[in-house]
């Protein structure tokens, strides 16, 4: 399976002790093609059956501010103030999609600012938590959700697997 990325980190400022590979368009590339293959390669989880048989997919990331996540979670949304991940997937019911062999996921938004402070409180690396957030909202392209504590402890078990399989 092939993947378009389409990576977007204007306006975004590392700070001198992040890693310079942190916002690397390469390394996101791989890492995503590495969990889109583990997710559509095992039949046990839910994945469109147009996603698995796809010969390519794409998705765009970007990688933004505070204020700039906040806007979008206010007009998307509703609510006020910044989120760490929003997702918003190109159809979401996947009885829609188009079938062909190119399909179109969505586009992921992480706050690189929201995800500073949550690596901090959590005791973890930043690479860790917005590979957290990343497979987050990728699952969400992916058609899942989380609108009850099982649901929602499935999803986080198999970020954790996908964090895991790095």
């Amino acid at each position: 399976m092939e993947l378009d990325l389409a990576l977007d980190r204007e306006g975004v400022t590392l700070q001198h002790s992040d890693s310079t590979d942190l916002l690397d368009e390469t390394a996101w590339l791989q890492q995503l093609k590495h969990w889109l293959n583990s997710i559509c390669g095992d039949e046990s989880l839910d994945c469109p059956t147009l996603v698995r048989a796809a010969e390519e997919l794409s998705l765009g990331l970007r990688f933004t501010d505070d204020a700039n996540i906040a806007d979008l979670n206010s007009s998307w949304r509703q609510k006020t103030g910044p989120t760490d991940v929003l997702s918003f997937a190109a159809l979401d019911d996947a009885g829609d999609w188009m079938e062909g062999p190119s399909i179109e996921l969505g586009d992921i938004v992480v706050s690189l600012e929201t995800a500073r402070r949550q690596a901090h409180e959590q005791g973890h690396s930043l690479q860790r938590e917005l590979g957290w957030l990343v497979s987050h909202g990728l699952l969400h392209l992916l058609g899942w959700d989380h609108p009850d504590d099982d649901s929602l402890a499935a999803m986080l078990a198999l970020q954790e697997r996908l964090l895991d399989e790095e």
